[in-house]
Order: C-alpha cells, then sequence, then structure tokens
C-alpha cells in the first residue's frame, strides 16, 4: 500500500557548529552526525503527525546511511525507494550560525550518492497511488539527475491529479539564486500550494512586500500560499482571503528544520480539511516546537503533543 504523502531529493546527514558566530573557516567544535535533509525532515515529521508519509532517495552503504535509514524506520517512514550505494558516501552538510540568524552551509551533496538521484529512481505507481507529492527547491538544484528526477515526478503527479506542494527551499550555495529561480518554474507551475519563506517569496516574485508576493504566486495558478515569516508567524493566501496567523513565542534553542516542519503540518492539516486559519496555527505550533530542540528532525513526537501545546497557550484548538 502505498504512503499518502510522498517527497523526493537529497538525504544526509548534518555536522553543525556548536556555538554561533564560529565560520567554517577557522577549527572549532562541530556536534553531529544529525539526520537530515530537507525532504526528509518533511516525510519524518508528516508521518509522526499521523499520515503515511514514504521518501525517495540515496545513502551509501556507511554508518550515515544506516543512521539515517534507522531513524526514518524508527518513525514508521516507508523507506522502500530509498535506494543504498556501495560506490558513494552518505551525503554531508557542514552548518554554522551567526547571531543574526543566519547561517552557513558546505554541502557534499552532488558527488555523494545524494546526488546520483536520476529518474530511473521513480517509480510512477507510487507516486501515482499516493495523494500529496512535497517538492522541494534544493531537491531540484542537488545535480542534473536529481532536477530530472524531480521533474518526472512532478508529471507523474501532475497526470493524476495529486496535489503537488512546493517549499522552494533556496540554496545559494548550490546555484545562483537566478538559476534557482529558472529551474523552480516547471515545478511551481504545477503546484497547488507553495510554502516559501518570506525572503524566498521576495527572490521568486520580484515583489518587496510579503502581500505583493503572496498575491503575485496566487496570480501564477497556485491556488494556496504559505509564507512563513519567522517569529512573526505566517500568512496564508488563497482566492477567498489573506489571514495573518500570529507566531508562539517560545526560547529558540535551534531553528534548522522548522520551515520543513511547517510544510508537513500544513499539508497535514490540508488533508484533514481543515480550515486555513487552523491549519496555520498548526503549522505555526509545529515549527515552535521545532525551534525549542537540537537537531534538524527534531520536533513534536506525535499529534498530540502539538494538540497539548495549542491548548496550554491559547486555551482551544
Amino acid at each position: 500500500m502505498a504512503p499518502q504523502v510522498v517527497s523526493l531529493g537529497e538525504i544526509l546527514v548534518e555536522i553543525m557548529r556548536k556555538e554561533k558566530d564560529v565560520p567554517h573557516t577557522v577549527p572549532g567544535i562541530y556536534v553531529g552526525p544529525l539526520p537530515s535533509g530537507a525532504p526528509v525532515i518533511f516525510v519524518d515529521a508528516v508521518s509522526r503527525l499521523g499520515v503515511s508519509a514514504g521518501f525517495i532517495g540515496i545513502v551509501g552503504r556507511d554508518d550515515f546511511g544506516k543512521m539515517l535509514l534507522d531513524r526514518l524506520k524508527s518513525d514508521r517512514v516507508d523507506i522502500s525507494q530509498i535506494r543504498v550505494l556501495d560506490d558513494y558516501t552518505t551525503g554531508i552538510a557542514f552548518n554554522m550560525y551567526f547571531s543574526n540568524g543566519e547561517r552557513r552551509f558546505v554541502f557534499h551533496l552532488r558527488y555523494s550518492a545524494a546526488g546520483q538521484l536520476s529518474p530511473n529512481d521513480i517509480d510512477d505507481e507510487y507516486i501515482a497511488r499516493s495523494k500529496v507529492l512535497h517538492v522541494m527547491g534544493s531537491s531540484i538544484a542537488v545535480s542534473k539527475t536529481s532536477m530530472e528526477a524531480v521533474y518526472k515526478a512532478v508529471e507523474i503527479a501532475y497526470e493524476n491529479d495529486l496535489i503537488i506542494s512546493f517549499d522552494p527551499n533556496l540554496r545559494p550555495e548550490l546555484l545562483s539564486v537566478e538559476k534557482i529561480r529558472e529551474i523552480c518554474k516547471p515545478v511551481l507551475k504545477k503546484s497547488r500550494i507553495v510554502l516559501p519563506s518570506g525572503g524566498e517569496a521576495y527572490t521568486l516574485t520580484g515583489e518587496k512586500d510579503l502581500l505583493e508576493a503572496g498575491k503575485k504566486l496566487l496570480k501564477e495558478g497556485v491556488e494556496i500560499v504559505g509564507i512563513k515569516n519567522g517569529s512573526k508567524g505566517s500568512l496564508i493566501f488563497s482566492e477567498d482571503s489573506i489571514l495573518n496567523v500570529p507566531a508562539f513565542k517560545v526560547e529558540e534553542v535551534d531553528p534548522t528544520g522548522a520551515g520543513d516542519m511547517y510544510d508537513a503540518a500544513f499539508i497535514v492539516g490540508y488533508m484533514k480539511k481543515w480550515p486555513l486559519l487552523k491549519i496555520g496555527e498548526f503549522a505555526n505550533a509545529v515549527g515552535a516546537i521545532k525551534v525549542t530542540k537540537f537537531g534538524p528532525m527534531e520536533g513534536p513526537k506525535n499529534i498530540d503533543e502539538v494538540y497539548n501545546f495549542i491548548k496550554e497557550r491559547r486555551g482551544v484548538f
């Protein structure tokens, strides 16, 4: 039986600086390996929130790959479409944060196992039998064959009338912003839901105002736009309304992965046919819980944790 939600792309371990403001150019302490990769964080969170999810990707036959597969299996993610390669090592990302919230990556992806994803890894039936295909822009940028795999998956999903959701997840360390914008267009044109950060909304549309950026994305044919706006919450656009959903105030420990988990919660809420305001509140809550925990994939353990979090702070949900 196929999972309801499928994603594909880079699966990797992340090695993070222990302290902020220590650039990669100087010796210092790193912490890891931690399971990561934007589309993997997404499917793992979807599964923990109670909706079946599967992933299409590649790891190396090494300890990092084993750790990733074990983590996904423990969270009940379907890993039947993850290939293990003997001749390539599992992808790695080195990450550090500045005090102003900016971060800097050094990726080992294009020439790792993750970068070998190709159209041959896409099982038409696996995607066609699901309900949602979620795409990350970073997965298009990893390698030429990965881009072709994403395009094939999107075409299959579109032809079978699946919900296609898209997070631009721009990674200038992989390609220039202009090139990423160009290669995102074929996915954007077929997406029903688009979930950018504020900065990505500006980049995709060329607008300098979030309201105008959201409206412009709707004009592209997108049905729903959810713009993640950090500590300010999120803005949700549809044909009928523009909603400003306030954030939950928490003590930030590690924001890595918060946007990916917001996407997961948004899709789970959408599949439950909740009103957009409830979806936004739920997604904000999942993102807030994530930033209180260290590690890209560490967020709410289950949906009840999210419900209790919202009720404690808002009284009702």
